[in-house]
């Protein structure tokens, strides 16, 4: 029997299938993404004339039911300030990223959330985790109004096929490849 490749093209559309069997599909995640963000840090800088925040140090940022950790990270602001808090554009993180949400779990070397767009951009030996399924890519894109995740097979370091029963990982070509897991039936 010949095994033949996922095109890359056709994941985005088998994601939310392959999620699915480890509890919610994607699509149906959704996020506050207008609710406080919470931080702590080791050490943090303020640059007011570049109105930003440099954090660093185990980093450790919540918003709603997500978190996000990493060992440093960028906090830009509009300069708008709103009942006493600097209004927070967007957060770029880098060095051991991990976004957790309720069932999903993200990890990657580099991050960008930008909070204008409610989008979650990871970089750089990207996995993504719910129940059993785990996929690798270099590039993860959650929309966390829709709850939509799309991964690609660019840009991944050192990535190499998987044969684990619910994995998928970008081959060295940059092609997204792997193996679905099947729910066992009676």
């Amino acid at each position: 029997m010949m095994r033949r490749a996922v095109p890359a093209l056709l994941l985005p559309a088998l994601l939310p299938a392959f999620l699915v069997a480890g509890g919610a599909a994607i699509a149906q995640i959704r996020h506050d993404s207008a609710a406080p963000i919470d931080f702590g840090a080791d050490h943090i800088e303020l640059q007011d004339k570049a109105n930003r925040a440099v954090l660093s140090g185990n980093v450790a940022v919540r918003q709603a039911d997500m978190t996000l950790n990493a060992a440093r990270m960028t906090v830009a602001y509009t300069g708008q300030v709103v009942g006493g808090s600097p209004q927070v554009s967007r957060l770029d993180a880098s060095g051991g990223v991990l976004v957790k949400r309720p069932d999903q779990t993200a990890r990657s070397q580099f991050a960008v959330y930008d909070l204008n767009r409610r989008v979650i951009t990871m970089l750089g030996a990207v996995s993504l985790t719910q129940a059993a399924n785990t996929i690798r890519g270099g590039r993860l894109t959650i929309n966390l109004d829709t709850g939509r995740a799309v991964i690609d097979g660019s840009s991944v370091a050192g990535g190499g096929s998987s044969s684990t029963p619910g994995s998928v990982s970008a081959a060295p070509s940059g092609r997204v490849t792997g193996t679905f897991s099947v729910p066992k039936r009676n």
